[in-house]
């Protein structure tokens, strides 16, 4: 007990890093009811286009210099990526049945990991990716790495942003409207490709923070990292009630903090010693959410999306 603090903060900032990319699943499917498999893929490539500009400094650049732009090249890298994706994958499929888009969806994702692997084909097994200075940090009983220092602000940081973007602009209405009902939107003047096309960058954009701080938690990236990370945010966003941008981080939060416990605290229970190790960790990610659907089906916060039957 002496170290569930520690284990409860592990678990918030997991769950951070789940809940940004899971924002990018739910933001998606609220608007075009489109399951994005390739997401965690773009998730990749956003960690990948940061390691990219870190290369191309001169070398001997403080990180806390170079940070900034690793994160804008991880930001260009996985919008440019998600806008592409939606304009001549998904557009064209818009109106097909959704089997179509998924399987797309699919295959655009083994597509990017062979591209990023034929660009970097080291990365099939890892690549180093660089660290900030100095830590870690302890608060009373609490270790925190100077990884994490940058989710800690990040995340907040993000929700923040997204929930004035969402609330408070022309744009951001505009994106309540068309996940309504896109046809009455359009014919109330709102462009729904453009809305579109926003909700898939903004989603990358936030995927591709999330990227950077995968990089400095784990100190390495590789290009088969988006696969069960992404599952994870599709989970986190399923938890949360898909279509729901708050419930996409909670729900990343209640799993993070959910897999760090089983992990840590199952193996001390009589006879199940095998199951707390690390390589479960994402059985009882899918556990819970098996139960959660078993139960609340529509997530812990509901679902929020338009019955356009």
């Amino acid at each position: 007990m002496n170290e569930l603090p520690q284990q409860l903060v592990n678990g918030l900032l997991l769950g951070s890093m789940y809940g940004l990319v899971a924002i990018g699943y739910t933001m998606v499917y609220g608007i075009v009811q489109l399951i994005n498999f390739a997401h965690g893929e773009i998730f990749m490539t956003g960690a990948f286009g940061a390691l990219t500009v870190w290369l191309w400094l001169p070398g001997g650049t403080s990180m806390w210099l170079a940070l900034p732009l690793m994160i804008i090249g991880a930001v260009i890298v996985a919008v440019a990526i998600a806008v592409g994706a939606e304009r001549f994958a998904y557009r064209p499929l818009r109106t097909a049945p959704r089997l179509a888009p998924l399987i797309t969806a699919i295959g655009l994702s083994l597509a990017l990991q062979q591209a990023v692997w034929a660009w970097y084909p080291e990365a099939k097994s890892a690549r180093t990716f660089p660290q900030i200075e100095g830590g870690p940090f302890e608060i009373g009983s609490v270790t925190i790495q100077t990884g994490d220092i940058f989710l800690v602000a990040a995340a907040p940081i993000s929700m923040a942003i997204l929930a004035y973007f969402v609330m408070k602009t022309r744009t951001g209405r505009g994106m309540q409207a068309t996940a309504q009902d896109p046809d009455t939107a359009k014919l109330m003047g709102v462009n729904t490709d453009r809305i579109i096309v926003i909700a898939f960058a903004l989603g990358a954009a936030f995927a591709a923070v999330g990227a950077v701080a995968y990089g400095l938690k784990y100190g390495e990236i590789n290009f088969r990292m988006g696969f069960i990370l992404g599952l994870k945010a599709f989970t986190a966003a399923v938890l949360g009630g898909i279509g729901n941008i708050y419930g996409a981080m909670i729900g990343g939060v209640v799993l993070g903090v959910a897999e760090t416990l089983a992990t840590a605290y199952i193996a001390d229970i009589p006879g199940m010693d095998k199951f707390g190790s690390q390589s479960w960790a994402d059985v009882w990610a899918f556990v819970l959410l098996i139960l959660v659907l078993l139960f609340r089906p529509q997530g812990l916060l509901g679902e929020r999306v338009a019955d356009r039957a």
